[in-house]
């Protein structure tokens, strides 16, 4: 299996031990996500060192307030290195940490690098699905647009048509999620993710501790019931798309 969006820079314990018990979990490949230049170029460094690590680089939403040249600049160098995607990127909404404007003109500007180094895009989104598919449709055509932690149960068929891929999370398999779970079921194979978005999002059988990448397997086993299919056959599919994403 593989974990495709972890953040390891904000994680505990050790890196190194984490990545150890992802292993031992049968964890091949982990997507280590920055959120801002400090985090971007320590999931760099990381990838350099470990083979089985990639970094995924640039700003949170949360962190885009007064977005400007400084910004633009790490971003465009750190993404010009040896990394598989630009993000996470997008709007959020619901708790609103930066400026909305701030916010847009940092996903347009990510959405921008991404077309230059016809890198996938790896977005965020809460509370602003309205505007952040929105841009997608007007900005992102032709980009591979990975929508991290899917959110969007309801607008799954426009996700399908336009080809987003959909990486689900531990909350799938919270009771409350029943619109989520519908949509993990019914997303064609050939966009589907999975993911842990450590160290939050615990699934249920460690709900409440904090996530890591080797609990992505709960995540896998909990959606391959969804969809009526052996946790091998997810594991294939999983991996053969993580593979055709991100390249790696």
């Amino acid at each position: 299996m593989v974990d495709t969006h972890c953040h390891l820079d904000v994680s505990d314990p050790a890196t190194e031990e984490l990545l150890e018990r992802a292993r031992s979990a049968g964890i091949k490949r982990l997507g280590v996500v920055g959120t801002d230049r400090d985090s971007s170029t320590e999931a760099i460094a990381l990838a350099g060192r470990r083979p089985e690590v990639f970094a995924i680089v640039g700003l949170h939403p949360h962190a885009t307030t007064g977005f400007g040249e400084g910004e633009q600049e790490w971003i465009e160098a750190l993404a010009g290195g040896d990394v598989i995607a630009v993000g996470e990127t997008g709007l959020d909404h619901y708790r609103d940490n930066a400026p909305r404007d701030d916010q847009r003109r940092a996903f347009e500007f990510h959405i921008g690098v991404a077309r230059a180094l016809e890198l996938p895009l790896v977005i965020h989104t809460r509370a602003a699905e309205e505007d952040t598919f929105a841009i997608l449709r007007e900005q992102a055509e032709g980009l591979t647009v990975v929508l991290h932690c899917f959110s969007a149960p309801s607008r799954l068929d426009e996700c399908v048509e336009r080809g987003y891929i959909c990486s689900f999370a531990g909350n799938v398999t919270y009771g409350s999620a029943e619109d989520l779970q519908r949509a993990a079921a019914e997303v064609p194979e050939e966009l589907l993710l999975v993911e842990t978005d450590s160290p939050y999002l615990a699934p249920k059988p460690v709900r409440g501790k904090r996530n890591e990448p080797a609990n992505v397997v709960h995540t896998a086993g909990f959606v391959a019931e969804l969809r009526g299919s052996s946790y091998e056959q997810l594991e294939e599919a999983v991996e053969a798309n993580a593979e055709r994403v991100f390249g790696w």
